[in-house]
């Protein structure tokens, strides 16, 4: 696990160029911040050394001039789309990001519903912040859009929106995911502050693609990989190109919603402050890479990665197969396999020899180890207790959790809360392990090696219950599986 990122480095320069933009406008700056305000696994796996926090870490040192507005796209809450890195949809994640913010002792303002038309969910949702104390807004589909900018730029576009009632120089629009319309809140509120009389800016905090990296870096690549879902494509940005004669990277709505921006700060201004896309972002990432090859690597196990994860879902009867052969095409684009993924070809050959479900884990040293299934243990509860045994330098042959407290789990399991399998689940052996370590020193050195999983690999030759898959991801590992079911039914938990 090499380090890639500076990540020090990225949060000075990132800090002074956002004060740089935030000086720049003098009176009001609508900042649209992309990607997660904190819990920025996707950054931290592509960039390793980058700290999912880091974002959250500069907001907070404008915190007494700050206030949040969050935005959420009225389809996901009807879709019940889901926060695929927590596992809970976006309307839930609204409200867990409001107790978040509130804690770190930042303002949030208030939630604007955008896409709204009337949907029933969505609705519900408005009334449930209402009801909570939180202020809500109604953002409206506008006919066209982006393309149709007379339209967009009249009362019958921006104008019909809601007004956002905001109270701070630096008003920071966020999500809990992408499309969730964070731009076409900031520069709705760019036009109807123009009606009020209020001079105000705009600018754009976006991680990815980072723009002086190569179009087919694998970095870039992997956030195409990370909104497969969304059909973005990162993009030569052609305004940047012709202004200055320098090639950068953006993406296509970025791009295409260029014209708006540049129309409306005419409307406003007289002239535009920037020329391209390029130009609205503040992003310092390239300049904090401190070993491209180790963010190439990274960025193509995470390309593998989502590959998997679009497989799964698939499977599921969640997904789309169309995304699926997008990401299969970005892994030919780079030469890529799925045995490059070092746990792939690991587990799969244990499952051979097993002729049952087995486990591989890499460890931080590149050790891959696995686990097979046994009538005490499930395949994934075996890999946890031999990587537990490798990082601590423990034997093999010790057992680290006695039969005589893995039986009395079994019997109740089977005998008393009806469950058919009696092999223990990831979350019924670390419990045991923790029980065991009381007395049992070797176990409790096992124990100490709990924070080291953090990062580390793991591939399943077949998808897991939803209990081993929450566990492995609360121990922060990047977990894959092969898109088939340990059985035929067609009812799996």
């Amino acid at each position: 696990m090499k380090i890639g990122f500076d990540n020090e480095k990225y949060f000075t320069l990132q800090t002074q160029r956002i004060r740089e933009r935030v000086d720049s406008f003098g009176g009001k700056l609508y900042l649209e911040f992309g990607g997660k305000l904190f819990d920025d696994y996707h950054a931290s796996r592509v960039l390793p050394g980058f700290h999912p926090d880091s974002k959250m870490q500069m907001l907070l040192k404008m915190k007494d001039e700050a206030e949040i507005v969050i935005a959420i796209n009225a389809n996901d809450i009807e879709k019940n789309k889901v926060r695929g890195d927590l596992g809970i949809t976006y309307d839930l994640d609204v409200m867990r990001l409001i107790d978040a913010f509130r804690e770190y002792g930042l303002y949030v303002g208030s939630v604007v519903l955008t896409q709204y038309s009337a949907q029933p969910s969505a609705e519900k949702f408005e009334r449930k912040l209402k009801n909570l104390g939180v202020r809500t807004y109604r953002h409206y589909p506008i006919a066209d859009y982006p393309t149709n900018v007379s339209l967009i730029i009249s009362d019958q576009g921006f104008g019909k929106n809601d007004y956002i009632q905001t109270s701070r120089p630096v008003v920071v629009v966020t999500a809990p995911g992408p499309g969730s319309g964070k731009m076409a809140t900031c520069l709705s509120q760019l036009y109807q502050d123009h009606l009020r009389g209020i001079q105000a800016g705009y600018a754009k905090f976006e991680t990815f693609p980072i723009w002086n990296l190569p179009l087919k870096h694998p970095v870039n690549v992997a956030y195409e990989a990370a909104t497969v879902d969304l059909a973005d494509v990162n993009m030569i940005d052609h305004f940047h190109l012709d202004a200055y004669g320098e090639t950068t990277v953006n993406y296509n709505r970025d791009i295409e919603i260029f014209p708006v921006v540049e129309t409306m700060f005419r409307k406003i201004y007289g002239t535009c402050p920037y020329k391209s896309p390029t130009d609205m972002g503040v992003n310092m990432a390239g300049y904090a890479i401190v070993d491209d090859e180790a963010c190439c690597e990274a960025s193509k196990q995470e390309i593998i990665r989502r590959f998997y994860e679009a497989q799964c879902s698939l499977r599921k009867g969640n997904g789309d197969v169309n995304q699926v052969h997008k990401l299969e095409m970005m892994m030919n684009s780079l030469g890529l396999t799925t045995a490059d993924r070092r746990t792939v070809p690991a587990a799969l050959t244990a499952a051979e020899l097993t002729g049952g479900p087995a486990t591989a884990i890499e460890l931080p040293d590149g050790t891959v180890v696995t686990g097979k299934t046994s009538d005490l243990l499930g395949a994934s509860s075996a890999a946890l207790l031999n990587a537990l045994k490798r990082l601590a330098n423990i034997d093999d042959r010790i057992e680290l959790i006695s039969p005589a407290v893995l039986e009395p789990i079994q019997d109740l399991k089977v005998n008393h809360l009806g469950n058919k399998n009696p092999r223990l689940h990831t979350d019924e052996v670390l419990i045991a392990l923790s029980i065991c370590a009381v007395t049992n020193p070797t176990a409790e050195l096992a124990m100490q090696q709990i924070g080291n999983l953090a990062g580390c690999q793991v591939h399943t030759s077949v998808i897991l219950s939803s209990v081993d898959e929450s566990v492995f991801k609360k121990l922060g590992t990047n977990l894959t599986s092969e898109p088939v079911y340990q059985t035929s039914r067609l009812y799996h938990k």
